[in-house]
């Protein structure tokens, strides 16, 4: 979905920053489209780690596949490895622009295009595509020649870090492949938790 962002703002400000967030555990398809998408936009995409202390204290403490023992401990690495990254690169800016879309979990239902974002500092927060389906997405994509993550292709309609992420079944919802093990229900990994305003 934020290859659709990435086009569109490359239309309207080439100059705008683009970053992403490297969690240490993402697809080698992951970063294949970010550097098709950085050479295709002339972008230069900013990269964000998390902390090496606080993944060597967290593995340490709870092993490598953590996640995989509770739903806590999942988070726990979300936390470490998504949420604590994209913080400190919010506290850089003055908003952000997502590919967030409302059909993707009942939490993003409550999202709205524009946003305070409570969350960070109330920053600006623009969900652009919020009201797109995922075949309004796609569809964007291969009308604008849209590089995009090649997992697709394999059935991976939402992807995450790869020990987190499976194909999808026929028929199951399109977030079914992210922490398939856990509670359907709880499908967030920390990143777009509060909405309002």
């Amino acid at each position: 979905e934020d290859v659709c962002v990435i086009h569109m703002l490359s239309k309207i400000n080439p100059e705008a920053r683009v970053f992403s967030l490297d969690t240490g555990r993402l697809n080698q398809e992951t970063y294949d489209v970010m550097d098709e998408i950085r050479k295709k936009y002339n972008t230069k995409i900013e990269i964000t780690f998390p902390d090496a202390s606080e993944v060597i204290e967290m593995v340490q403490t709870h092993g490598l596949n953590l996640f995989y023992e509770s739903a806590e401990n999942r988070k726990l690495c979300c936390g470490v490895r998504k949420v604590h990254p994209l913080n400190k690169m919010l506290s850089t800016l003055d908003g952000w622009i997502t590919g967030l879309r409302s059909d993707q979990t009942q939490n993003r239902q409550a999202s709205k295009k524009i946003e305070i974002d409570e969350q960070h500092d109330s920053m600006v927060k623009l969900n652009p595509i919020l009201d797109w389906s995922w075949d309004q997405t796609m569809g964007y994509i291969k009308e604008n020649d849209i590089p995009y993550n090649k997992l697709i292709d394999q059935g991976f309609p939402s992807i995450g870090c790869e020990p987190c992420t499976r194909a999808i079944k026929p028929g199951e919802d399109l977030r079914a492949g992210r922490w398939w093990w856990e509670n359907q229900s709880d499908k967030e990994c920390g990143l777009h938790m509060e909405h309002n305003k």
